[in-house]
């Protein structure tokens, strides 16, 4: 990979097993727009981007100067996917159609308490929904970051700013029963920050002293408990934070749709999803967020399990 800077735009050359559409569109994020072929905004880190890629070249706006490598590691692009396919085929051919198919996905390196957050929202949410409900909490809590092809994109709340909404507030922008899960994870968040007394910190420093000092001794299933401990957060939620902030590629979240997508490639019949979760340790074992994003992905795509 070659990277070229010019002023606002950054330039990924002879990129390898990376798409940016699948990588956005696959459920693991939910702030972004696709705005034309091939060209997305989102946001990341307060800061908003938009990529476009044709084959192996992605070129990437930013509006804001920032450090690269912050990108870099966003979107996970130092890290050897090939390998990890070829890892996981070895192990389990019957991931050859899904990693055929979906294999230009990476996953993302979110930030912690939007993707805490997003998923206490996505419950019983359709995606579209989600997304919106996102762009929502950031418009009126958030920063204006810029507009792309004609719509504004803000930055989600930090978590001075969560702390300081109400359950009524969150209710207002249609979350629903969601609305005292938020506020408790609101409540939460800025718990660590008072415990780890962080001050005068940039936001990425703040996300990365409280998964290094909170999360960072904690194996995967320790730190799902933990998550649990906030109110609406159960085995679901918890492994996707895990998996797509956390950085336990261990995690292997399972929903309605990974449970339908399992039993129709596994098991032939119904199961229980504690049989599908030691099922997926022992076959993934540590790549078992990688094979539960190429499953999901392709087995939502293809209707399986319906």
């Amino acid at each position: 990979m070659n990277i070229i800077i010019n002023n606002e735009y950054i330039t990924f050359e002879n990129l390898s097993d990376f798409d940016l559409g699948q990588t956005l569109e696959c459920g693991q994020c939910f702030h972004f727009e696709k705005i034309d072929e091939d060209e997305y905004a989102f946001v990341a880190y307060d800061n908003l981007y938009v990529g476009k890629q044709k084959e192996d070249k992605l070129i990437v706006q930013t509006f804001r100067p920032g450090d690269v490598s912050q990108l870099v590691n966003y979107l996970d692009l130092n890290r050897d996917y090939a390998k990890i396919k070829k890892e996981l085929l070895k192990r389990d051919n019957k991931l050859k159609a899904a990693i055929h198919e979906k294999g230009e996905v990476r996953i993302l390196n979110q930030e912690f308490s939007e993707t805490l957050m997003s998923f206490i929202i996505s419950q019983n949410k359709q995606i579209p929904h989600i997304k919106k409900i996102v762009a929502d909490i950031s418009k009126k809590y958030g920063a204006y970051l810029g507009s792309a092809n004609g719509s504004d994109f803000y930055s989600f709340p930090d978590i001075k700013t969560l702390s300081k909404i109400e359950i009524n507030d969150y209710k207002e922008l249609k979350t629903g029963f969601r609305a005292p899960y938020l506020y408790d994870a609101s409540v939460k968040l800025n718990s660590y920050v008072d415990e780890l007394n962080i001050v005068n910190k940039e936001r990425a420093e703040i996300d990365n002293i409280i998964k290094r000092d909170i999360f960072g001794q904690l194996n995967v299933n320790e730190a799902r408990e933990k998550l649990k401990e906030i109110k609406g957060v159960g085995d679901k939620v918890a492994n996707c934070v895990n998996l797509f902030s956390l950085s336990y590629r261990n995690a292997f979240p399972i929903d309605v749709w990974i449970k339908r997508i399992m039993e129709d490639i596994y098991f032939k019949n119904e199961v229980s999803k504690e049989e599908i979760q030691e099922y997926a340790e022992k076959l993934y074992g540590e790549l078992g967020g990688y094979a539960q994003q190429y499953l999901f992905f392709y087995g939502r795509d293809k209707g399986l399990g319906k």
